[in-house]
């Protein structure tokens, strides 16, 4: 099973790392070439590229200015526990054991702007690009046109046959995956709370339970769709009365 998931804007790199391992992005030379085109944006496009506060353009401009190769464990913290957002509370990296991270990098798999496809321990600098940023470089005029033949051919390269991929990654970050491309079952799990007497997508707990799945199908080895099924935590379960689509399964609380 592959599992993908977002990245997250709030980053970690103060926190005590439970593990020395590490690896290598596949996509550092993209990576780079992405940072040599954002280190001739100032501050003030910065700040209206990315839609973001004075102050935090200003912290995004250092960061593009201080990016350098090769990444070591001095400038470059995994992935993993770098990204600090609502997916990674319930993904919750810090209490993996070694099996969880073995797992982790051989099922594991977190899309982004800047770095294309990562594994857990693939080690990243702090930055900011979100996919669907209006950003272009060496012709393409956006980052899915830049990422999406090398996302989708680099993730089928790693698939065995029939190997199921479960896409937990919001809507802006799953648009740069061909999933038909693939040419594999791809399962898109909703998450569904009553408000009001009504079943609703709630942005902050569906991220949550994103991570909260993605831990269980690490956990428990998954490796088919009854196995997604089997998710049931912080209230969520599989309903099938709210389900329409079997490759879209509705877990509800």
């Amino acid at each position: 099973m592959k599992i993908l998931i977002s990245p997250a804007k709030s980053l970690d790199y103060s926190s005590k790392l439970p593990t020395t391992a590490n690896t290598r992005p596949a996509f550092l030379n993209e990576a780079t070439l992405l940072n040599k085109a954002l280190r001739g944006q100032k501050p003030s496009d910065l700040q209206k590229l990315m839609g973001i506060s004075e102050k935090l353009a200003a912290l995004n401009w250092e960061r593009n200015q201080n990016f350098t190769t090769p990444f070591t464990t001095e400038n470059a913290r995994p992935a993993v526990f770098a990204f600090n957002g609502d997916v990674y509370t319930g993904l919750d990296a810090y209490s993996f054991n070694a099996h969880a991270l073995e797992q982790g990098q051989n099922s594991l798999r977190i899309l982004s702007g800047l770095y294309g496809l990562l594994k857990p321990l693939d080690l990243m600098q702090p930055y900011r690009l979100e996919m669907g940023t209006s950003f272009g470089v060496n012709g393409h005029p956006t980052l899915y046109s830049f990422w999406k033949e090398k996302i989708t051919t680099h993730l089928k390269s790693e698939l065995t046959a029939a190997e199921l991929v479960v896409n937990l990654a919001s809507k802006e970050y799953a648009s740069a995956v061909d999933f038909n491309a693939l040419e594999t079952p791809v399962i898109h799990p909703v998450f569904k709370d009553f408000k009001n007497g009504k079943l609703k997508i709630i942005s902050f707990f569906a991220k949550k339970a994103r991570g909260l799945m993605t831990r269980h199908l690490l956990d428990t080895k998954a490796a088919s769709l009854k196995d997604v099924l089997a998710f049931a935590a912080d209230g969520y379960a599989y309903s099938e009365a709210a389900t329409t689509d079997v490759t879209s399964p509705v877990f509800v609380r």
